[in-house]
């Protein structure tokens, strides 16, 4: 971001530079620097869009309050179909593996700090309490997001919900998978919107990472796959792009829009 603010200012100086000098000579080579300044500018704006898009939030909301919610999810794919499990609060759909990230005390200090509230859409309990799944004054928006991809204070590992949809609930054999492998993927930060359910501005964010399963992991999901579980199912991407739609076939099962993050 600091060198994209130094690109900027050499280009603005230079352009200004050639408007005010009469000699062709400097002109002509403060037009050309001005030019090649546009290339790492325009490599700069790339890299920082997030960060330029969350800054602009911060200047047209700064007086209203933005729901924000971070997750993380994971694509487990065994021979071309992806695992999918049936939602905890919605249990007539599935989704992928995963939930929202936690908070730490430590986490909860610098979120009060910047007057970061909870979120009452869904009651807290057990299962949701330190969710961070919150309300975030506009101004602070860019604050906030500095805060969150700092990784201090917050959940940092999509263990906890695979441990707890998986091996806690007795649908994976325990003693396969002490610990796991995963790939990060990417990380999904949508577009401010206007949610209806929330009756306010929502900014969803989800990181994406993918199991690697060792050999005998590999044959434990093969295991499950085959035995059939009335909390899971093995869906094509073109099932999960139809939200559990299948051509000529009843309409069975209800896929969760956010599991188009796995593809």
């Amino acid at each position: 971001m600091i060198r994209l603010v130094i690109y900027v200012t050499l280009a603005l100086v230079s352009g200004a530079a050639s408007f005010f000098i009469s000699n062709s000579t400097i002109v002509n080579m403060t037009a050309g620097f001005s030019v090649g300044l546009m290339i790492p500018v325009v490599d700069e704006i790339g890299k920082n869009w997030q960060q330029l898009r969350h800054i602009w939030y911060s200047l047209r909301y700064r007086k209203k309050t933005i729901r924000v919610s971070t997750s993380y999810l994971f694509r487990i794919v065994v021979d071309g179909k992806y695992l999918l499990i049936r939602g905890s609060r919605y249990p007539n759909q599935f989704q992928p593996v995963g939930g929202v990230h936690k908070v730490s005390p430590q986490g909860s200090t610098s979120l009060s700090a910047m007057g970061v509230t909870g979120d009452d859409l869904i009651p807290v309990d057990p299962g949701s309490d330190g969710d961070i799944r919150v309300r975030v004054p506009g101004g602070d928006i860019v604050r906030f997001f500095r805060w969150f991809e700092s990784r201090e204070g917050r959940e940092d590992s999509p263990w906890r919900e695979f441990q707890e949809e998986l091996l806690a609930a007795g649908i994976l054999p325990v003693d396969k998978f002490p610990h796991i492998m995963h790939n990060y993927v990417r990380r999904d930060v949508d577009k401010i919107r206007y949610s209806p359910w929330a009756d306010s501005l929502e900014i969803l964010v989800a990181d994406v990472y993918e199991l690697v399963p060792t050999p005998q992991q590999l044959d434990a999901f093969r295991h499950i796959a085959q035995a059939g579980h009335t909390d899971l199912v093995w869906v094509t991407p073109a099932q999960i792009q139809r939200r559990g739609a299948t051509p000529g076939q009843p309409h069975s099962i209800e896929i969760a829009a956010h599991a188009e993050r796995l593809l």
